[in-house]
């Protein structure tokens, strides 16, 4: 690289910075003519007009700023480090929290689980007493529709196999009684406390008003009724509190879905088979 040479005695010219396109005969690199500007400062000498062969590493032109701009790059540089920092140091306490809230859940219900050792209660249909559905009349009539009020009473019967919960049975619950997707009755549980280790047996009356039913669907109720298998559906939604020792839990939606068959439709339906359900929804 050529040296520069910035004598402080050399008049200042007055022509402007040019460039040369012409090559000096010792380098076929292009020639830079530099001037001095008007009034030069003492403190900041111009060198006097001539040619100059300037060399630049490649790697300086495209990675090393100029000096005049090198203090405000590593000032912005610690600046965006310093904005960072914080929005990292939030994130790493916000997952640690979260890891530990996870590590306390997860250690509490396996206490509660070997201390306790909950078991989902049983639930099963004893009994069924049908009347208000009269479809002889209507026989005749195959193509038209018919309009029933169906009574069903429902005997229930619901087992608390579990050492140390209670359950209580909150109002406001529901059960229904469905033939090919169409609602015949529906009902409530009585509300009531069953204690550890219970067998509790309760009746429900379940009743329906203008019920109509379609020509498929009365065809389809008497073809099952003559050959002495009507398969119904019965849902229980009971929303109830589990209790252990003397702490209540928040409440929770017990769900059973009963298959049951009948030979008839009759106050002395005998049950032929039945396979219950059962399922919870905790919120």
């Amino acid at each position: 690289m050529a040296d520069r040479v910035h004598p402080r005695d050399s008049p200042p010219p007055q022509a402007p910075v040019t460039v040369n396109d012409e090559t000096s005969s010792e380098s076929s690199e292009p020639m830079l003519t530099l001037a001095t500007r008007p009034n030069p400062s003492p403190d900041k000498p111009v060198p006097p007009p001539g040619t100059y062969v300037i060399h630049i590493p490649k790697d300086q032109v495209y990675r090393v700023p100029p000096p005049e701009n090198a203090d405000r790059y590593h000032a912005l540089t610690r600046k965006s480090k310093t904005r960072r920092r914080p929005c990292c140091c939030c994130l790493c306490w916000f997952l640690g929290v979260l890891a530990l809230i996870v590590a306390l859940v997860a250690v509490s219900a396996a206490i509660f689980y070997l201390v306790v050792k909950p078991r989902s209660p049983n639930y099963s249909i004893d009994a069924v007493s049908i009347s208000g559905v009269n479809l002889t009349a209507a026989a005749a009539a195959s193509s038209a529709s018919v309009t029933v009020s169906p009574e069903f009473d429902v005997t229930v019967r619901a087992d608390n196999p579990n050492k140390k919960i209670g359950i209580y049975y909150q109002p406001k619950s529901s059960v229904g009684i469905y033939y090919d997707d169409v609602s015949l009755c529906n009902g409530a549980v009585p509300s009531f406390y069953q204690p550890s280790n219970n067998v509790t047996v309760f009746k429900t009356a379940l009743k329906g008003s203008g019920v109509v039913l379609t020509s498929t669907v009365k065809n389809s109720l008497l073809q099952a009724q003559s050959q002495g298998k009507v398969p119904l559906l019965l849902t229980v939604r009971a929303p109830v509190k589990i209790k252990v020792g003397s702490v209540k839990s928040w409440t929770i939606t017990v769900k059973v879905d009963c298959d049951i068959t009948v030979d008839s439709l009759t106050t002395n339906a005998k049950i032929l088979s039945k396979d219950c359900h059962y399922g919870v929804k905790i919120w």
